[in-house]
């Protein structure tokens, strides 16, 4: 299958990246609370860190597929579908009057022949200075310095996590959170209705065209049963409620039951995966900071198509996981331990953002060191990379991987 993802420990075999690219360097200090960014990564160090976790990942028997190289691959199957893309990102783009979209067309088709560096181009965004413009017939452009983003970059783009999730054999295509990101699912769009691999094959659970916004890293594959969904800044009950009526009435899913989580609106627990990830059949990494009677939904199919059931549940994160996994317990593994200073630090460098590539293996940020020691005391193997650049766009090694396709859990 092109898309097979039932857990979230299963052996990995095939995953989603994206190298980070010239769009880092578009960021400024102006710009970074717009671009959703706290501080400008050096992109020479970002892209060798990035390099090392796409070498982990192979050298783990991943097979790493590129976001850049699979656009590419669809806009060169013709010239139609190329001129379409790039019209519709420039729309996307804010690029409201016919003078400037045929002008930054134009300026696009400098790179017809080499669609990857036409598809790199539309992420690193525009310039002024880079346009052929005459200030004299313009008074925005009079106005304005030649240093002005035309169209933003899109910085966000290496978490490849959120712009689409996989949920089991379809896929959920998000409508994101802030009108940054929500440009990023173009891309997904594209792949999904045109590349070979993929079109007419993949269920779609979400449409980014929706109204209400989530996005793929508060979605956790408990199981082929069960989907863990977090409620958060970034993603709001009414999608949730929408993409369950989807997936319940989808013939090829087997997911029978959704939980949705009430997470803390803040920066800190941006999504779901920034508060806990499994890493094994019965252990978990969490923020200290969930710990205690949490507040979940039970959403299960209703009678009748399109109808759902939802049920208010107070439980302990333990006691509430172990049921919907059908064990007896789990272990919960807090990010820094016992140590509030060290558990508030590494969880902001995302120590409980981690990616398993198999039960009781996972990457991790290499710079959590307090909360790498005590997973390897609980037995996991950690697999660390660097991140001192990568971890200032607050996004651990999960948010940077889509997995395309697991094994199915024995």
């Amino acid at each position: 299958m092109c898309i097979n993802v039932k857990s979230e420990i299963a052996p990995l075999k095939k995953v989603l990246l994206h190298r980070p690219g010239k769009e880092l360097e578009n960021l400024t200090p102006d710009t970074l609370e717009r671009l959703l960014f706290d501080d400008i990564p050096f992109l020479q160090v970002a892209q060798e860190e990035h390099d090392e976790f796409a070498k982990v990942l192979r050298e783990n028997n991943v097979e790493v597929v590129y976001l850049e190289d699979l656009v590419a691959e669809v806009l060169n199957q013709s010239d139609e579908i190329r001129d379409q893309f790039v019209r519709q990102w420039i729309e996307e783009a804010g690029i409201a009057t016919g003078k400037y979209q045929q002008k930054i067309f134009d300026f696009m088709m400098r790179y017809k022949d080499d669609n990857k560096a036409l598809v790199l181009k539309t992420m690193e965004g525009i310039v002024l200075h880079e346009l052929n413009y005459d200030k004299n017939d313009s008074l925005v452009d009079l106005m304005s310095t030649s240093s002005k983003l035309v169209i933003d970059p899109m910085p966000n783009l290496y978490f490849t996590r959120d712009p689409f999730a996989t949920i089991g054999c379809g896929v959920s295509l998000n409508k994101m959170y802030s009108v940054t990101r929500n440009r990023e699912t173009i891309y997904g769009e594209y792949i999904f209705k045109y590349h070979p691999d993929y079109k007419g094959q993949v269920d779609k659970y979400f449409d980014r065209y929706n109204p209400f916004h989530i996005e793929g890293g508060d979605i956790l594959n408990i199981n082929d049963k069960v989907l863990a969904i977090g409620i958060s800044q970034r993603t709001e009950a009414d999608a949730i409620e929408m993409l369950a009526k989807t997936v319940f009435h989808d013939q090829k899913s087997t997911i029978r039951t959704i939980l949705a989580f009430e997470i803390p609106n803040t920066r800190a627990f941006m999504h779901l995966d920034t508060v806990f990830t499994q890493i094994d059949y019965d252990k978990f990494t969490v923020h200290p900071g969930i710990l205690g009677p949490l507040v979940v939904y039970e959403i299960k199919p209703g009678k009748k198509d399109g109808e759902i059931l939802v049920t208010t549940i107070e439980s302990e994160l333990e006691t509430l996981l172990a049921k919907y996994l059908g064990l007896e317990k789990v272990t919960l593994i807090k990010c820094g331990g016992e140590d509030r200073i060290a558990a508030e630090r590494e969880q902001w460098n995302d120590g409980s953002n981690t990616l398993c590539i198999a039960p009781g293996v996972i990457i991790t940020y290499q710079r959590n060191t307090v909360t790498n020691e005590l997973l390897r005391e609980n037995g996991l193997k950690v697999i660390e990379i660097p991140s001192a650049e990568l971890s200032r766009g607050r996004g651990g090694p999960r948010c940077m991987s889509m997995p395309l396709v697991r094994e199915d859990i024995a």
